[in-house]
């Protein structure tokens, strides 16, 4: 069986973006950099949601570095029920159901899956309990009110284990979790 990593990339305040954010909050480093390349280098299938392969696919040419093409490469499967087709490589769109689709998968694949934001797609899979590594990317900022998709909201209550972590450029946290199946301690 294989595992699936889900990583999210959010404000201090738990926000995916913002109105006026521009692409990594506006803290892309060398060690994010390091950190991408080495992610996208590994053997993986990728899980999307439509509106974030949408905004993948439809980066402009300047836009398109290294790290792009490498992601555009990829094994892909694209969860959505009006997306009719992909237009990167190696890409198929899937319209059954995400929680029975991405069972088989980690029951059949030959290489671990992974989810890069497509919050909604990494909500479900979280409820399901079908996410093996939580990866939170924290950039250094409180969005506030240009906020655009709170990650956490609507995500059940769940504990989880802290497995590692490290600083990115002296200022970005990534921290990874696995989700321990266990209900949260209460009062």
């Amino acid at each position: 069986m294989q595992t699936l990593t889900a990583d999210v990339f959010i404000s201090a305040d738990g926000w995916a973006g913002g109105e006026t954010s521009p692409g990594y909050f506006g803290y892309f480093g060398p060690d994010l950099e390091e950190w991408i390349t080495a992610e996208s280098a590994l053997p993986q299938l990728v899980v999307l949601g439509r509106r974030t392969y949408e905004a993948l696919a439809g980066l402009p040419e300047e836009a398109r570095d290294a790290g792009w093409r490498r992601m555009s490469e990829l094994e892909t499967v694209v969860f959505s029920t009006t997306l009719e087709t992909a237009t990167w490589p190696s890409t198929r769109v899937c319209r059954d159901d995400l929680v029975g689709e991405i069972k088989r998968l980690k029951a059949g694949s030959d290489v671990p899956l992974r989810t890069m934001g497509s919050l909604s797609v990494v909500r479900q899979l979280l409820g399901a309990g079908l996410v093996d590594r939580l990866r939170l990317m924290t950039f250094p900022l409180l969005v506030g009110e240009s906020g655009r998709e709170r990650f956490f909201v609507d995500v059940q209550s769940a504990e989880l284990e802290l497995v590692g972590h490290r600083a990115l450029d002296g200022r970005v946290l990534l921290v990874e979790y696995r989700p321990t199946g266990r209900d949260i301690p209460r009062a």
